[in-house]
């Protein structure tokens, strides 16, 4: 089975084709195709092509299939004897693809 590892986001996937993930939030409508042009790593079984720092002319397409918020998260600041307590929420937004194609 074939697999690539791409960076998005500050953060690196692992992937093959058809596989589904939240992303950090990419300027793509639902439906478009997104192109990760960071391979750092390509291959399949004993063959893997490993770049330095990216692999040279790879990519990876997908396809949006949403954009969405991920689960709140909460955080409770505290401080005993003080009267000091604050409540701050935060959900990031994600983008939800689908991995069509490994060029490499």
């Amino acid at each position: 089975m074939a697999y690539a590892i791409i960076k998005t986001g500050g953060k690196q996937y692992k992937v093959s084709v058809g596989d589904k993930l939240d992303v950090e939030k990419l300027e793509s409508a639902e439906g478009e195709t997104a192109t990760f042009d960071q391979v750092l790593a390509a291959g399949e079984g004993s063959s893997i092509t490993v770049g330095a720092p990216t692999v040279a002319g790879a990519s990876v397409s997908a396809k949006v299939i949403k954009q969405h918020k991920a689960d709140k998260v909460t955080t409770f600041k505290f401080k005993k004897r003080k009267g000091f307590h604050k409540t701050k929420g935060h959900r990031q937004p994600l983008t939800l693809v689908q991995i069509t194609a490994i060029n490499a």
